[in-house]
């Protein structure tokens, strides 16, 4: 990968990398992928001299990018080992959470319900040269089930329930990782083996919604 980021940012990354390893961030690929990611061209120019806070912030049309604590948090709960699998993403976003993946999976699918954002965040990740990630319009709640099964399945939004679709697209020994609820939300990991799906609680958090269908 031969991302364009300036010495500026680099150091920001840096930082902000170090607060995630205060925080109890501890894979150091996941460490070296939040230092090395230009976050600011993923915000509104108006925020960018935020975007290196360990926060989250709007990026239009009623979505958010999620706070770097959290996108290192369930990055690290799904990444086994750098190499060639493939993960899912629902919820493209503004293509941060799918910048980080990129550089720690083989193959990154990426599903967008609003045409905008997924347009928006194509562009940017081809400007820092990130070209093993595949994007798809359409409803979150369906998975793209002609390209799993997948390594991993990363959701950044909440959903009211676990949607059965998405694990039926994990492969044996593959981990689903989603916020689940409504005004009470919890990530949870969930982990496949063969037909029986382990459950297990990480923390409560706070996401938009997963709406199903789509939106131009």
């Amino acid at each position: 990968m031969t991302q364009r980021i300036s010495g500026k940012s680099q150091r920001s990354g840096e930082i902000l990398a170090q607060q995630l390893y205060n925080s109890g961030i501890r894979n150091n690929a996941v460490l070296h992928a939040i230092a090395n990611s230009p976050r600011h061209i993923f915000v509104p120019e108006i925020l960018a001299h935020k975007a290196y806070d360990n926060t989250a912030l709007p990026i239009g049309q009623g979505q958010t990018i999620s706070q770097p604590y959290i996108v290192a948090k369930m990055t690290e709960l799904i990444l086994e080992q750098q190499g060639n699998e493939n993960v899912l993403e629902i919820g493209t976003g503004s293509g941060y959470q799918t910048s980080i993946l990129a550089q720690l999976f083989g193959k990154v699918y990426s599903v967008e319900r609003i045409k905008t954002l997924q347009w928006q965040a194509k562009r940017r990740l081809q400007k820092i040269d990130l070209h093993n990630v595949s994007m798809k319009h359409g409803d979150g709640w369906k998975g793209w089930a002609s390209k799993g099964p997948y390594k991993a399945i990363i959701v950044t939004a909440a959903a009211s329930e676990i949607p059965t679709e998405l694990l039926n697209q994990l492969s044996d020994g593959g981990k689903l990782i989603i916020p689940v609820g409504e005004q009470a939300q919890v990530l949870k990991l969930i982990t496949r083996q063969g037909d029986n799906f382990i459950k297990q609680r990480i923390e409560a958090v706070k996401f938009v919604p997963l709406v199903p269908g789509d939106l131009l």
